[in-house]
């Protein structure tokens, strides 16, 4: 099942079911008016929900035609936005770009920051920039929106809380990151509003590809309009989402609406190209002593987004382009 919200009335839009080509919606209707609504009550609205997805998919309802320029991020405002780090690789290879030694913790604790959650950004929101010095970046990720999650959640039990997946623009202002960090309290300023897909989907929409809590597919990430790279999303995530969930409510719950972020998407084989500039920038330096690439400038646009093998496009493109602010 697919679904997404359309901007207004409200702040938090109105839920669409999409159907499986993404060219057509039908509307939840009054009982179900938002995605957060569906997640409060999600044992009760999911048949609902499924139940008219299966009606759109078969042609008994025709649907409305979808402008995705229309379109907000699945959830406009979440109660929490949690952003992990996976992928080894890049932990590495940011790090090494920043002079910073991994943690010894690497392969056995998962890093975790919390993101802005009151403002994100739609799939084709512009990013705003208002200072070229700040070394703007893109990072592509694949996301999971939770539903309520207690507290000591163990890794085989977290299946059950997963509730839908999505892609992210993760932001970064990485000329800010380092006196941050220096401070020893996190991500603030360095961490602008994020974007997401078009469309968030039930796991069962990835079909084989949604295995051992990762994603198996490719990623790809289109830099004013050529690729970047296409790692692969599932291999090489050292923490699986069922990892994560069992790190993040290691001391608390989470509340139905909460995203957790997979953090960059990033392989080991460079033929696959890089999901953010900082790890293009440090193979650079590792290869010629000093980055060449330089960050994003007004007029840079990124494009994210990931087909499956049957070349169906599942999570809709997250398309921006860098104005100033």
């Amino acid at each position: 099942m697919k679904l997404a919200s359309l901007r207004g009335p409200g702040r938090d839009g109105t839920l669409i079911v999409v159907r499986r080509d993404g060219a057509r919606y039908v509307p939840a209707g009054a009982a179900i008016p938002t995605l957060q609504a569906a997640l409060d009550d999600w044992e009760a609205k999911e048949p609902e929900l499924r139940r008219l997805a299966d009606r759109l998919e078969s042609g008994e309802i025709a649907g409305e035609p979808l402008d995705v320029q229309k379109l907000a991020p699945p959830l406009p405002r979440a109660y929490e936005w949690v952003d992990g780090s996976a992928y080894i690789n890049h932990i590495v290879l940011v790090r090494k770009a920043r002079g910073a030694e991994p943690p010894e913790t690497l392969r056995t604790d998962p890093l975790v920051y919390q993101g802005g959650s009151g403002v994100l950004l739609g799939p084709r929101e512009d990013i705003v920039l208002h200072d070229e010095r700040w070394g703007l970046d893109f990072e592509a990720e694949v996301c999971v929106i939770l539903g309520d999650t207690p507290a000591r959640t163990k890794k085989d039990e977290a299946h059950r809380f997963i509730r839908l997946l999505c892609l992210a623009n993760d932001v970064t202002l990485r000329n800010l990151v380092p006196n941050e960090l220096a401070k020893g309290f996190g991500f603030f300023n360095s961490k602008p509003a994020t974007a997401f897909s078009p469309f968030a989907v039930t796991p069962d929409e990835l079909g084989d590809a949604w295995k051992d809590g990762r994603v198996h597919l490719k990623l790809r990430s289109t830099y004013n309009g050529a690729l970047a790279g296409d790692p692969e999303a599932g291999p090489e995530m050292h923490f699986s989402f069922f990892d994560l969930v069992e790190h993040i409510t290691k001391t608390r719950s989470f509340t139905a609406g909460t995203l957790l972020g997979s953090g960059t998407v990033s392989n080991a084989d460079r033929a696959r190209g890089i999901s953010c500039l900082a790890e293009r920038r440090m193979i650079e330096t590792l290869d010629e002593g000093a980055p060449k690439t330089p960050f994003m400038k007004a007029g840079d646009t990124i494009a994210i987004e990931m087909v499956d093998g049957q070349g169906r496009d599942i999570f809709g493109r997250i398309e921006q382009k860098v104005v100033t602010g």
